[in-house]
């Protein structure tokens, strides 16, 4: 089943830079290798966390093709494919519609962002998407970045229009009751479609946020999209799939300095400090702070 490969843990990828501001290929792989051996089970990229903002349309192509490349197979891969313009992210997905088909198993969409469409325009933008995207989609809700809610009964009706192509959603509204929500209607939604015949799975609601990840497959979610699993991608594979709440509890603290100055801030500070990435990022962000970059090295 198309969706079994997509639960348990997801790594939102970083893309290491150098010195000069280009992409660390070398630090990518060596990134990609602790992924791979600490099991994680999909990995998502040139998604926020991996600064696809600030690459440039080839330096995008070419990171790709590097990654599907290094990993040869090895774990699946989810491309970070969305935008604020509808009709550009059209011509993406059928521009790139034979790429998706062999090397990905589904696009994480972003809700539209600064143009604040309601609720009625993000259900047709994420209608135009999954009739045109030849691969599953996941969609994901990140009101604190795109200025937008996408609501529980926007993503049923969706769903509910797309059941074989809208496979799950990231769930980064911080806003347990609103997921529990969600993942109860899900279930409603799925019985009613199982009685009727026309669907085979149900909506993956995935925990977008590492400090409620337990909490959220404990109401019934699949997993978790992390960020800290770049730096400690065996331990939140403990957490997911063992919903181990002590482990996280532990993390708890690390989790909040991720986040501090904004993300991938805090994460490519952790990788930096254990020598796997040098510590550049893109403007307009910069890296952590010293008073930032020396908490987290106490905790390290």
């Amino acid at each position: 089943m198309k969706g079994e490969r997509l639960k348990g843990l997801g790594t939102a990828l970083i893309t290491p830079f150098k010195e000069n501001f280009e992409v660390d290929y070398e630090a990518l792989d060596r990134v990609l290798d602790t992924q791979i051996a600490g099991k994680v089970d999909y990995i998502v990229v040139l998604g926020t966390t991996g600064e696809a903002a600030t690459l440039l349309a080839e330096e995008k192509k070419k990171v790709r093709r590097h990654i599907v490349e290094y990993v040869n197979g090895r774990i699946p891969l989810v491309l970070g494919l969305g935008g604020n313009n509808t009709l550009a992210v059209y011509g993406e997905l059928m521009k790139m519609e034979e790429e998706l088909k062999r090397d990905y198993a589904a696009i994480l969409s972003v809700c539209p962002y600064y143009n604040k469409p309601n609720q009625a325009g993000l259900e047709m933008h994420f209608h135009i998407i999954a009739q045109t995207s030849p691969i599953p989609v996941i969609l994901y809700n990140v009101p604190g970045r795109t200025g937008v809610n996408l609501l529980p009964e926007t993503v049923m009706r969706i769903w509910e229009a797309h059941p074989d192509k809208i496979l799950g959603i990231k769930e980064a509204s911080g806003n347990v009751e609103q997921i529990k929500h969600l993942i109860d209607l899900s279930q409603e939604s799925r019985g009613a479609c199982e009685h009727s015949g026309k669907c085979q799975e149900k909506l993956l609601v995935i925990s977008g946020d590492d400090g409620i990840a337990c909490e959220v497959m404990q109401a019934g979610g699949a997993g978790l999209i992390s960020v800290a699993s770049n730096a400690f991608p065996e331990d939140f594979y403990d957490i997911v799939h063992k919903k181990d709440q002590a482990l996280q509890a532990r993390y708890a603290e690390m989790i909040r300095l991720l986040f501090a100055e904004g993300n991938p801030v805090g994460i490519k500070a952790v990788l930096a400090q254990k020598g796997i990435i040098g510590n550049y990022l893109r403007l307009p962000l910069v890296p952590a702070s010293q008073e930032l970059q020396a908490k987290i090295a106490a905790i390290l």
